[in-house]
C-alpha cells in the first residue's frame, strides 16, 4: 500500500486563469469540479465539466496535452494514478471501476457523472485543512484512498458524520440555500429568511451547509464575494470603493481588512499590481 500512495498525485486548485496539463497515459485522471464550470480543451475538442461534477480520463494509447479553461474563480480537485495501481486498490471479484472491465483497459475511456453528497463534502475540506508540515503527505494519502473509494462506490454511504445529510430531501434544499446566496450575494437573506425559504429551520441549515461546502453559509457567501471583487479588481475597471459597494459592503474599510486578512495584500496593491 506504502508503493501505491507513493505513485499518488492529488491537488487542490483554485483556478482564475488558463492552464496547461499533460495527461500521461496509462494513468486514470479524475477531476472533480465544485463551484464553476472548466472548459478542458484538447486540440479543436473542447467539452464542459459543469459545477459538482467528476470527470474520468483515460487513454493507454498516448499522452493527451490538455488545456483548462475556468470560469470565475474555479476550484478543481485534481487525483491520478495509474491503472494497474488503481486495479491493486480494490478487493478480487468487486472491481467496480468502469475501467477495470478487460475492453475498456486496452481502449480510451471517458466518464462524467454527478458528485455524491458523501464525497462533496471530502473534497470541499481539501480547500479548508490547515497542517502542520509534517502532516501533510499523510493527509494527502488518506484524502486520497477516501475520494476514490467514494468515487468508485456504486451507491453513497448510508451515513455521514452529520445525520441531516441521511436525507437527500435536505441535501437538494442545501444546495438551494447556496444558489439563493450566490443569486443575491450583494445583498443576501437573513439566516432565519433563507432556511425558511429552503424549508429547513436554522440548525439543519447551519449544520448540514458546512458538512457539504465546509464552511458555515456567511463564511461560504464571504469567500464568494471575495473571490468576485478580486476579479473586478483584476479587469481594471474599478477603484476599491466601487468594488465593496458591488458586492455588498457598505463600509469599504470593512471590505479592505476581509480582503487582505483572506488574501495577504490590499485591493489597492491588486490593482496596482
Amino acid at each position: 500500500m506504502e508503493n501505491i500512495a507513493s505513485e499518488i498525485h492529488l491537488e487542490w486548485l483554485e483556478m482564475e486563469q488558463p492552464m496547461p496539463l499533460t495527461l500521461d497515459k496509462e494513468q486514470v485522471h479524475l477531476f472533480f469540479s465544485l463551484n464553476e464550470s472548466i472548459s478542458f480543451g484538447f486540440g479543436p475538442y473542447s467539452r464542459n465539466l459543469n459545477a459538482e461534477k467528476a470527470f474520468m480520463i483515460y487513454n493507454p494509447e498516448k499522452s493527451l496535452e490538455a488545456e483548462l479553461k475556468p470560469t470565475g474563480c474555479s476550484r478543481l480537485v485534481y487525483l491520478k494514478l495509474a491503472l494497474c495501481n488503481l486495479h491493486e486498490l480494490f478487493v478480487v471479484g468487486s472491481q467496480q471501476a468502469p475501467v477495470f472491465n478487460p475492453e475498456n483497459s486496452n481502449r480510451k475511456f471517458y466518464e462524467e457523472k454527478g458528485i455524491s453528497s458523501a464525497l462533496l463534502i471530502v473534497l470541499n475540506q481539501l480547500y479548508y485543512s490547515a497542517l502542520a508540515p509534517n502532516t501533510e503527505r499523510l493527509y494527502r494519502i488518506a484524502k486520497s484512498f477516501e475520494i476514490l473509494s467514494l468515487f468508485f462506490s456504486e451507491a453513497e454511504p448510508s451515513k455521514t458524520n452529520c445525520p441531516f445529510l441521511n436525507d437527500q430531501n435536505i441535501v437538494l434544499k442545501i444546495k438551494q440555500a447556496k444558489e439563493i446566496l450566490i443569486g443575491n450575494y450583494a445583498d443576501p437573506p437573513q439566516m432565519h429568511d433563507l432556511a425558511l425559504k429552503c424549508g429547513l429551520n436554522e440548525l439543519q441549515l447551519k449544520t448540514a451547509f458546512k458538512e457539504i461546502y465546509g464552511n458555515t453559509p456567511y463564511q461560504y457567501l464571504l469567500d464568494y464575494k471575495l473571490d468576485i471583487s478580486k476579479n473586478l479588481l483584476l479587469s481594471g475597471k474599478y477603484q476599491v470603493n466601487e468594488v465593496a459597494y458591488k458586492v455588498g459592503y457598505s463600509n469599504p474599510s470593512h471590505y479592505i481588512d476581509a480582503f487582505k486578512k483572506k488574501y495577504g495584500l490590499t485591493p489597492k496593491k491588486v490593482i496596482g499590481s
